[in-house]
């Protein structure tokens, strides 16, 4: 600046121009500068303010009005369209491309059927209401043994309702059953005789169910829906899939059928039931007709019946690297946030699910070397800090926080690897719960907060740094709503501070030669 300043005077003086033209110019000139001296001034103080501060109080980081973080939650979210990110002002910040094989799949291409009983739907509609998104305009239907009183302030929030056909001409042979199974297993066909238009895929689940919807288009995109699908998963329990199938889809994590395969099976349904009246459920039904049309199931992990009781919080921060696409036995399974309601806990997990969908529980491990601590991110769910620096390999496996569908079945009865519960005392995970989370919108990043669980943790002689001391864990982590467009791989992290009870994880996308390297333990 002060170089431009000497050149300007030099061209006045050189011109020879008299001092009536030459004050009024040096003036002008020197409010010029002092103007842009002003912008860059502020410009630079934003800059400072608006910087990641690890200093700052919860409330503070939540609250910069004027700039960058916008804390959001489920009302403000209710208008954030599939893949989508907006601004307070309404402007897209990402837009979310088509099918990454270019079919172009989208919510408007899926219709879902979902089995349901009356004598629950009081309580299991509130499950419906957290992932249904009538303002998307989805389409489904709710399947019902009976009727139910309707309210009108809920016709808006959930699927319509219709009762399912008489099946009292099916034979049922199976003592442990029940013939609810018949009906359920008629869902997908009743579903498709309603001629909607416009159909790709029809996806079955239960009224105990919730779907993350955005993740099931990315995986529903990755096949030609023009083919014969069967897509879903099979159960957590080794003996569940000896007793029915491992090639069977458990209709309560939710399974998806293309089209023209559900216009073929609804021409032998009926006939294939006839066939098999010694079943005991509507999935294994389904399977024996997906076996008569020769349609395999295509397996995706994403889709979780959850055949386990007690906490699965071992499961849910060690999820497998694949988009989480459903949850199921919700009554069964304990409230996966501490001190809450199940469908409150589901709420809470229904705001990073659209934030960053993508991301959502997907695991990344990092070290604190200096501390001596190993860092596991499960993205919008919970931080777990462990004293010692224990490799991937281990973290990467769920920790039995569950136990087995099957009571008299030992850690031998899943059907993937996992590991024990910390029994030294000193090696028992200091776990912090989501609480809040946000756009950084000039970033494009969220920023997600995690509070201690104050759990008892037995005395440790270790001498070394005490995780205790941390009440909250930051992370800040790149919206990538194209993650599933790549070859899978885990994200990496890197902390970015550990101090004054506070600890800031940045959790991106791993550059080259990036992994997360333990060292000499």
């Amino acid at each position: 600046m002060r170089r431009n300043f000497s050149g300007l005077n030099s061209i006045n003086g050189v011109g020879g121009h008299n001092n009536n033209y030459t004050k009024p110019l040096s003036k002008l000139i020197f409010l010029l500068i002092l103007l842009i001296s002003a912008t860059y001034v502020l410009y630079t103080i934003k800059v400072l303010t608006s910087s990641r501060n690890c200093d700052n109080d919860d409330d503070d980081v939540f609250s910069l009005h004027h700039s960058e973080v916008q804390s959001l939650d489920v009302e403000k979210l209710k208008n954030q369209r599939v893949g989508s990110y907006f601004g307070r002002n309404g402007s897209v910040l990402i837009q979310e491309k088509e099918g990454s094989l270019g079919y172009g799949t989208g919510l408007e291409h899926i219709v879902f059927g979902i089995a349901a009983s009356a004598s629950l739907w009081e309580k299991r509609k509130n499950y419906i209401k957290i992932w249904w998104r009538p303002e998307l305009e989805m389409r489904g239907v709710v399947w019902l043994d009976n009727r139910v009183e309707s309210l009108e302030s809920e016709k808006m929030m959930l699927p319509e309702v219709r009762i399912s056909g008489d099946t009292s001409k099916f034979a049922y042979k199976n003592r442990k059953g029940r013939r609810a199974a018949i009906r359920i297993s008629r869902v997908v066909s009743e579903t498709l005789r309603l001629g909607m238009e416009n159909v790709r895929w029809f996806v079955m689940g239960d009224d105990d169910t919730v779907f993350v919807t955005d993740n099931l288009v990315r995986v529903l995109n990755k096949y030609d829906h023009n083919q014969f699908y069967y897509i879903g998963s099979s159960s957590e329990s080794h003996l569940q899939n000896l007793r029915f199938s491992y090639g069977m889809a458990y209709g309560g994590g939710g399974f998806a059928i293309s089209y023209p395969l559900a216009k073929a099976l609804e021409k032998i349904q009926d006939q294939c039931i006839q066939n098999y009246p010694e079943l005991y459920g509507s999935d294994d039904r389904m399977h024996a007709c997906m076996s008569e049309l020769g349609v395999p199931l295509t397996k995706e992990v994403g889709f979780h019946q959850y055949d386990v009781y007690g906490s699965i919080f071992g499961l849910l921060a060690a999820h497998p690297i694949a988009p989480l696409v459903s949850l199921h036995h919700l009554d069964v399974i304990e409230p996966i946030f501490p001190k809450m309601t199940r469908v409150e806990a589901l709420q809470q997990l229904a705001i990073p699910m659209k934030l960053d969908s993508a991301g959502l529980i997907q695991q990344s491990i990092c070290y604190d070397r200096e501390n001596k601590l190993t860092v596991s991110v499960s993205w919008g769910f919970a931080v777990q800090l462990f004293r010692g620096i224990l490799s991937p390999r281990e973290i990467e496996m769920p920790s039995r926080t569950f136990f087995n569908w099957d009571r008299k079945s030992d850690y031998r009865g899943y059907s993937f690897n996992t590991r024990p519960v910390m029994r030294n005392p000193c090696q028992k995970p200091f776990i912090f719960y989501l609480t809040r989370s946000g756009i950084v919108v000039s970033s494009n990043q969220t920023l997600s907060q995690y509070k201690i669980h104050h759990d008892s943790h037995p005395d440790c002689e270790w001498e070394m740094a005490d995780p205790a001391k941390i009440d909250m864990v930051e992370v800040y982590k790149k919206l990538d709503p194209h993650l599933w467009d790549k070859s899978p791989r885990r994200n990496c992290c890197r902390i970015l501070n550990s101090a004054n009870k506070k600890m800031v994880i940045d959790v991106h996308v791993c550059s080259e030669g990036e992994m997360s390297y333990i060292g000499n333990r």
